[in-house]
Formats: C-alpha cells, structure tokens, sequence
C-alpha cells in the first residue's frame, strides 16, 4: 500500500509538472521547482514541494503505509485552494472549502433514524419443523 500511494504520488507529480503539461494558466508551462525535498527512511517519510507558480505539495507516512498530507495551488479566478488528506486504513480521507459536501439529512428523517436505533427490531426466532 504504503509503496502503491508513494508511485501515485511521484507520477502525479511528474505529469503536473512536465513542460508539455497544459494549465488554464499559461505561466504554469514554464513553472520551475523553488524548493523540494524528501526523506525516505525505514519507518516512513517525510517530503515537501514548492513550484514558482504557487503549487504546494507536503506529505510524511510511517512505515504502517499511515499517509498525512496537502497540497494546495492557486485557481484562475486567484483563490488559494488547499486540499488535506490522510490515508490510512479507512482509505484516502480528503477534507478543504472546495471539496462537495452532501446536504444535511433532513430533521424528520433524522428523528426517525434516531427512533429506530432506540427501539431496535427483535427477530423471533424462527421455527422450522
């Protein structure tokens, strides 16, 4: 898992920063790395990126495959969007302002649910002859 997330990390990485990528923002062709490092150990890892054109990308796992991370750019209308995630044993937990969220379930369905888990349903057992 923990090598799986870390090769999907790097290609993402690489295609976002290839010269033939192609943005909604000419200058992110021409973006150059500003700062990046990593460090990869036996009981996990630790890595940061900063592009010229305003993408961030930090991450640090453990040796369980336990990822924490984010990352965050600037949209074409000049807001700063930043994602961040975990990915754990309950899978890959994104949270940040642009991600959808559901509605909230409405109060009757609410208080009916409720209901139910105070009044759980007995099963009879059944009788077979």
């Amino acid at each position: 898992m923990f090598k799986f997330v870390m090769i999907c990390a790097i290609f993402g990485m690489a295609v976002a920063l290839s010269p033939g990528h192609v943005s909604s923002r000419g200058e992110d062709v021409h973006a150059e790395v500003k700062s990046e490092h990593s460090d990869v150990r036996a009981d996990g890892f630790d890595s940061d990126l900063l592009v010229s054109n305003s993408i961030q990308q930090a991450a640090s796992g453990d040796e369980h495959g336990n990822i924490h991370g984010s990352f965050s750019w600037v949209s074409p209308e000049g807001e700063h969007v930043e994602i961040k995630y975990v990915a754990d044993e309950h899978g890959y937990q994104p949270s940040g302002a642009v991600l959808p969220t559901p509605p909230p379930i409405p109060v009757e369905i609410a208080r009916a649910l409720a209901w139910l888990e105070a009044h759980p349903q007995h099963q009879e057992p059944s009788h077979h002859h």
